[in-house]
């Protein structure tokens, strides 16, 4: 099998090869295809990872009101809805049927819908972790804050979460990568991130090897930067000795 790694100097309308790989003057070779493709995948999921953090971190939290049945109940309702629908079909609901149910989000772009779908779906996973993250901490954590006079909200901004935080660290890495690696369903609603982009572009090349070997490592690249970022964070903010189970130290 011989290879052809010229496909992405080629014109994407013509097929003859670009010099430099890189098109100028209304010239788009694959390679600008894909990068330009590449983009639309960190945008997706970068944008999709804030609303699910946002949404992950509040919906976990009131799982552990103290007192609070009906929030830890929504809270509940909310993680086991959208956690066991699958992502595909919640990418449908979001483009097909809420607009229809909801007309005001029919000039919404599909952009922002597979946002949404992206975004609460991993926030539902989230959440769990947040609230196991919440209720590993001992129980002085929150006796400490509301003896210093602090209230329930103040409690959980400046003690609670801040160490529940640092303990999710790990899964949250783990979920940032999902995201990406989730935000190729987007090529449903025909959103021109990289997996779109190798569909279509395999189909006019017949170069499938290449076409796909070159997204694969783009993704490879962009889940190795995440790692690397959400490891240097849980390094930074790493407790010394501290052991969630028993919220003890090391030290005697």
């Amino acid at each position: 099998m011989s290879w052809d790694w010229q496909v992405f100097c080629q014109d994407n309308l013509d097929q003859r090869v670009v010099e430099g790989c890189f098109g100028s003057g209304g010239d788009v070779t694959y390679l600008d295809w894909m990068l330009s493709a590449w983009g639309w995948t960190i945008s997706v999921s970068l944008s999709a990872l804030v609303l699910a953090l946002v949404l992950g971190f509040l919906v976990g939290t009131i799982r552990t009101l103290p007192n609070s049945r009906v929030w830890a109940r929504l809270g509940n309702a909310w993680v086991e809805l959208f956690r066991n629908i699958p992502l595909l079909v919640q990418i449908f609901l979001w483009y097909h049927v809420v607009p229809t149910l909801f007309p005001v989000m029919r000039n919404v772009s599909g952009f922002v819908l597979v946002v949404c779908a992206l975004g609460v779906f991993t926030s539902a996973r989230i959440a769990e972790q947040v609230r196991a993250g919440i209720q590993s901490l001992p129980r002085g954590q929150r006796y400490a804050g509301l003896a210093l006079g602090f209230t329930t909200f103040q409690s959980y901004r400046y003690v609670l979460l801040p160490m529940a935080f640092r303990i999710i660290i790990p899964p949250l890495t783990s979920e940032s990568m999902n995201i990406v690696k989730n935000s190729s369903v987007a090529f449903a609603v025909s959103i021109a991130e990289l997996t779109m982009f190798a569909m279509q572009a395999q189909e006019e090349t017949s170069r499938g090897v290449e076409i796909y070997l070159g997204v694969t490592l783009l993704y490879i690249i962009t889940a190795f930067a995440i790692n690397r970022v959400m490891t240097f964070i849980e390094t930074r903010l790493a407790i010394p000795g501290f052991i969630a189970s028993g919220g003890n130290t090391g030290g005697h």
